[in-house]
């Protein structure tokens, strides 16, 4: 059946494939998982893995493992550890105590390791990085056998045992897999399966000077846990007759299967972690959390909740097809999370002062506002309004153009549940800037409407300047000019000098409240959430999460 097909029904390849396996009798049970490398934060491409390895453990009663390969102490931290896990947990995946790590496997792996030297199915080898890769032949030509390739079993033995205890340097002896080096596959040419490095390792400390390649080490740690179904990205599709080799070589019942699914990529953002170590390290963001990158930690600190990244995944679906989603597709997923559940509230960014001559001075009332039109369950709250007021300065020209339908002197415009006002004109510094507009109010029009039923083009939004909280707002755009794509032509990042505006605004008393992680609707101007490290005690920094326009068409639908 093809995948089209399988789609037809509701079921994606990867289910219809256990389906099979299950009513085969091959595994009575279903058992996945996620197996990181603790060498870096992780970002939204490992979400689709995370959420497609939980939801599938889940729909079939299953279990859900959490393993971090950490077979690699040149480059894991156990910072990158602590990370993961957060971010895991916080998308929803529960992994309900089953957290593994392969270096605890390290002692079962070795002694798997000589249990191929006793088959006569791995030897060591003494070739160099270069030699190797001059013996390993390439996709036309098939490789040379190693020359120590029919060392024997016990010289083999005594070797792979001083290299354990530590008697070579690293690249000195590697434990090649003795498979077949004319071998179609490059991966089943006699790979390494072990090599010399004297490093301190994040979980077992001095223990070891020998350590597994993945490849190696990878199929073990699956066989070990249970796990049934091997799940991972279409990059492993070479590597799995290697897997099937090792479990098999091992001589483990009832293997896992490996089956692979295409990588989520997005348009226009860095995802490689090399990259994101570079801007961190340069201090070109504010670390691996920063607002303007995709990682899970990032996008979490910028506001986006992972209800939104479930549904961005789901809606990019499961497939063996490479392809990329364009990022407006995950900003489209934001907004309708958010639209139903944020107060939509006023604050101004680009601040310059409203003064309304004829409001009587010292006077303030309270305006009622409803908190979201399309969710009356969050109610309503009243608003203060005055004399003077913030409004942006955009809503305010001297000089329009046509179809300017904002503040300008003779214009009447809507404020915003509040009056209807008309522009009298401005004042101005020695510089020629605009720094008080001036107006009057019609008493009639409170709460916005008028009651003789004339009609203005304009609305704008508006902060009572008496009881206003000054804030700061950070506007974010993608860190990646977009225009000329993600890469220089040297290979370096083609970074956006605008990926970051911060602004000193104003908002509502109650946006002066606000907790980490709070999120609101900033009337006009997009979503915003409160910064969960920099924000303090009655002052929040809000940072923008998405603006309001899309650009992202529901497929089949023609709407934005």
């Amino acid at each position: 059946m093809t995948e089209e097909e399988n789609a037809a029904k509701g079921r994606n390849f990867i289910e219809e494939a256990i389906d099979k396996d299950l009513k085969e009798g091959v595994y009575d049970h279903v058992c996945t998982r996620f197996p990181p490398e603790p060498n870096g934060y992780l970002h939204i491409g490992h979400a689709k893995s995370i959420l497609l390895n939980y939801g599938i453990a889940k729909e079939y009663g299953g279990k859900f493992n959490l393993r971090f390969d950490d077979t690699n102490p040149t480059k894991e931290k156990s910072e990158f550890v602590e990370s993961i896990q957060r971010d895991v947990a916080w998308l929803g995946a529960d992994w309900e105590g089953r957290l593994f790590f392969a270096s605890n496997y390290f002692d079962r792996m070795y002694e798997i390791a000589v249990k191929l030297i006793r088959k006569g199915k791995a030897y060591v080898s003494d070739l160099s990085a270069e030699q190797m890769k001059e013996y390993r032949g390439t996709l036309t030509e098939p490789g040379i056998n190693d020359p120590n390739r029919d060392r024997s079993v016990e010289e083999n033995l005594d070797l792979f045992t001083r290299m354990k205890d530590g008697e070579f340097a690293d690249g000195e002896k590697t434990l090649r897999a003795k498979i077949d080096m004319a071998s179609s596959n490059i991966n089943m040419r006699d790979p390494i399966i072990y090599r010399v490095a004297h490093m301190s390792h994040q979980n077992t400390g001095d223990k070891w000077c020998i350590y597994p390649m993945y490849d190696f080490a990878h199929p073990i740690e699956d066989a070990v846990e249970g796990v049934t179904h091997s799940l991972c990205t279409l990059e492993f599709e070479d590597h799995r007759p290697l897997y099937d080799w090792v479990v098999r070589e091992a001589e483990f019942p009832n293997p896992p299967r490996q089956i692979e699914f295409a990588k989520m990529y997005l348009t226009n953002v860095v995802t490689g972690k090399r990259y994101i170590k570079k801007l961190v390290e340069q201090g070109i963001v504010d670390g691996w959390d920063d607002p303007r990158l995709v990682s899970i930690s990032g996008l979490r600190r910028r506001g986006v909740t992972p209800e939104a990244i479930r549904n961005f995944v789901q809606m990019a679906g499961i497939s063996k097809s490479q392809a990329s989603c364009d990022y407006s597709m995950l900003e489209y997923c934001i907004r309708e999370d958010l639209k139903p559940s944020c107060k939509r509230m006023m604050a101004v960014i680009d601040p310059v002062k409203l003064v309304i001559d004829n409001y009587p001075e010292g006077k303030t009332e309270l305006l009622p506002v409803e908190n979201n039109k399309e969710n009356p369950e969050l109610g309503s709250r009243e608003v203060p309004f005055g004399r003077e007021l913030w409004i942006e300065k955009e809503d305010f020209m001297e000089e329009p153009p046509k179809k300017y339908f904002r503040l300008f002197p003779g214009s009447e415009v809507r404020l915003m549940n509040a009056f209807f006002v008309t522009c009298t004109g401005c004042e101005k510094d020695a510089e020629g800037n605009v720094t008080v507009i001036h107006a009057t109010y019609d008493p009639a029009t409170r709460g916005g409407d008028s009651p003789d039923g004339r009609k203005v083009k304009g609305t704008i939004h508006w902060v009572y300047a008496g009881t206003a909280k000054q804030a700061e707002i950070r506007l974010y755009e993608n860190i990646i000019d977009e225009s000329k794509g993600v890469y220089n032509e040297d290979g370096s990042l083609n970074l956006n000098p605008n990926s970051l505006k911060v602004c000193r605004g104003y908002v509502e008393p109650e946006l002066a409240k606000a907790q980490a992680f709070d999120r609101f609707q900033f009337v006009r101007e997009g979503f915003f959430c409160a910064d969960c490290k920099d924000s303090a005690e009655g002052a929040p920094v809000f940072n923008r999460i998405v603006t309001l326009k899309s650009s992202f068409v529901l497929p089949g639908s023609g709407q934005h």
